[in-house]
């Protein structure tokens, strides 16, 4: 059976295999269950049976939110495992899939409500199946990528306390895996980037500052020179304002400066 090995945020192993979840030796295997939690098909069904029918009765005392329902759409609830290796399991309730708009808000709640409720448990190791990668249609390229960020949200959240060391995706199908693989190397190129991208800001941010102070003062220095220019001009308009403003001389004025400028051409 395939299985690759990928680093999650705060230390944690992620696992992405095939196999058979029923058998998985963990603290918690999550059951992709309906919302009357009593069995079904699919995941859910293999996983009743092969924990024996104190499941379904354990299931039974779970109280209802309202008729019917014990457990709503993306919500988590928990029960013991009873037959499984697995020391319990977690009920939740993927999307019946119509858009992404609408199911992967629902289908990526899934997924962090299971992990919330596996840390406030105290479990270090939990194996999800696909949730909703089944009969509720959701098309499993999506479906991958919302698990995975969902999941590394969900213990970037819980902080570095959270007791889930493990966490595992275990899959039926090679294109399945496929998927979840391909969703897995994207997750862990994009958190092996972040560092570098972070290593770069402070010289990225160093040049924007010099560039900013260059512009800044070459502003400064045009509107000097604006401010120059506009007060020369103001000085020379000035000026001849108060040349023509100054009285023309009257004749008896003139003709007295006539025989002064005379003598000094003489």
């Amino acid at each position: 059976m395939s299985s690759r090995t990928f680093p999650l945020r705060q230390g944690t192993k992620l696992v992405i295999k095939q196999g058979d979840i029923t058998v998985e030796d963990v603290d918690a295997i999550v059951n992709a269950a309906n919302e009357r939690m009593l069995g079904g098909g699919g995941v859910d069904g293999a996983i009743h049976r092969a924990a024996g029918p104190q499941l379904v009765r354990a299931c039974a005392e779970v109280p209802e939110v309202y008729p019917g329902v014990r457990c709503p759409t993306g919500e988590a609830r928990i029960t013991p495992g009873f037959h499984l290796k697995a020391r319990h399991v977690i009920h939740t309730v993927g999307p019946i899939y119509h858009n992404d708009r609408v199911s992967a808000p629902l289908l990526a709640s899934a997924y962090r409500s299971s992990v919330e409720l596996a840390a406030q448990q105290g479990l270090a190791s939990l194996s999800f199946p696909g949730i909703s990668t089944g009969v509720f249609g959701y098309p499993w390229d999506k479906a991958a990528q919302v698990a995975l960020e969902s999941v590394q949200e969900a213990l970037v959240a819980a902080g570095e306390g959270c007791s889930v060391r493990e966490v595992r995706f275990v899959l039926f199908g090679q294109p399945l895996y496929d998927h979840f693989v391909e969703a897995a190397e994207a997750l862990t190129a994009e958190a092996e980037a972040a560092p570098e991208e972070a290593a770069a800001a402070p010289e990225e941010a160093e040049a924007l500052t010099a560039e900013a102070e260059a512009a800044e003062a070459d502003a400064a220095e045009a509107e000097a020179a604006e401010v120059a220019e506009v007060a020369e001009a103001e000085a020379e308009v000035a000026e001849a304002e108060v040349a023509e403003a100054a009285p023309a001389p009257t004749p008896k004025a003139a003709a007295a400066a006539a025989p002064e400028a005379a003598e000094k051409d003489l």
